[in-house]
């Protein structure tokens, strides 16, 4: 499902495969989950994507050829962070999430909305084989993103997630196995995203505005609404944490200082480093982590990103070619 332009609608195409270089492996794909980030990139809020492009950076499949890290049939994750040059600082340093020339799968390289992709070998991530592909495939993003967003709250306990979809849902069942509260803050009347919200541990469930039961000493934002940062800053106890979790955001209104004294503080996620990854799922050797989707036939990639827009997918969208 190619996307020609900004804002245009998604087309089926069929496109030549693409010859392999050194690294490359050529990836039957099985499943990929439909990520907020695809509509920021579909509705033109990230700047200068790869055009044509094919979107979907959240792909579980099997390796077809290529390479030396996998054999023939390996089952591979493939993530956001699609190359880098591991030359820069960033990258000699441990953060190549900040790699300046960074590639991105789904973005400025091709991705997941197809029956087939390639990928650098260097930048997937090896899949146990339990777990079906479709409940695996949030995993790749939003499971990652949720994971790096929730070590930054540090030893938090009380724990504020801001918006409650694809990320949020996986993150409350991490912090719940860590022994944290969670209260989830969804926009007003959208009691599904509540109902999952409490179904996946959450202690409180409500509206943005309504009175929480407690201070947090951490929230994350996951809707992609900078009014919300004064919000969640007014949430918190002295020396909380707000960790906006999204690639794109709408502008952050200014606030009173006194929102931010006591050593309060905003911080961003960006994008992931494959050590992020690694973590992730051996963690998920140790806990039991259920992901809630809907599936949607690869050719309704457009209905999946309209429901995703509306607030309408109860956890994550996936897509299945």
């Amino acid at each position: 499902m190619l996307l020609d332009e900004p804002r245009a609608p998604l087309r089926p195409a069929e496109l030549e495969p693409r010859a392999l270089h050194p690294h490359d492996v050529r990836i039957a794909i099985a499943a990929c989950g439909v990520c907020r980030t695809d509509l920021h990139v579909r509705d033109g809020e990230l700047p200068d994507p790869k055009l044509p492009l094919v979107l979907g950076h959240q792909i579980v499949g099997r390796v077809v050829e290529g390479g030396e890290r996998f054999a023939p049939g390996a089952r591979v994750g493939v993530p956001w962070l699609g190359w880098t040059d591991q030359q820069c600082v960033y990258c000699r340093s441990g953060r190549e999430n900040l790699c300046l020339n960074a590639r991105f799968t789904g973005y400025t390289l091709d991705g997941g909305y197809a029956d087939e992709t390639v990928a650098d070998e260097r930048y997937c991530f090896a899949l146990p084989e339990r777990g079906d592909d479709a409940h695996v495939a949030p995993l790749l993003c939003a499971g990652l993103i949720g994971f790096r967003a929730l070590r930054f709250t540090g030893d938090a306990t009380r724990l504020g997630l801001y918006g409650f979809g694809a990320s949020a849902h996986i993150v409350a069942q991490f912090a719940r196995a860590q022994g944290r509260r969670v209260f989830a803050l969804t926009r007003r009347g959208d009691d599904e995203a509540q109902s999952l919200a409490r179904a996946v541990g959450a202690e409180w469930a409500g509206a943005t505005g309504d009175p929480l039961p407690d201070e947090l000493d951490a929230a994350i934002i996951f809707a992609p609404v900078g009014e919300l940062v004064p919000t969640a800053l007014a949430a918190l106890a002295p020396g909380g944490r707000v960790v906006c979790a999204g690639i794109h955001m709408s502008d952050i209104p200014s606030f009173p200082y006194e929102l931010l004294w006591h050593e309060r503080s905003v911080l961003s996620v960006a994008n992931l480093t494959r050590h992020d990854g690694d973590e992730l799922f051996e963690l998920l050797e140790r806990i039991e982590v259920e992901t809630t989707i809907e599936t949607f036939p690869l050719e309704q990639a457009d209905a999946a990103l309209d429901r995703l827009r509306a607030g309408q997918v109860r956890g994550a969208a996936v897509l299945l070619p």
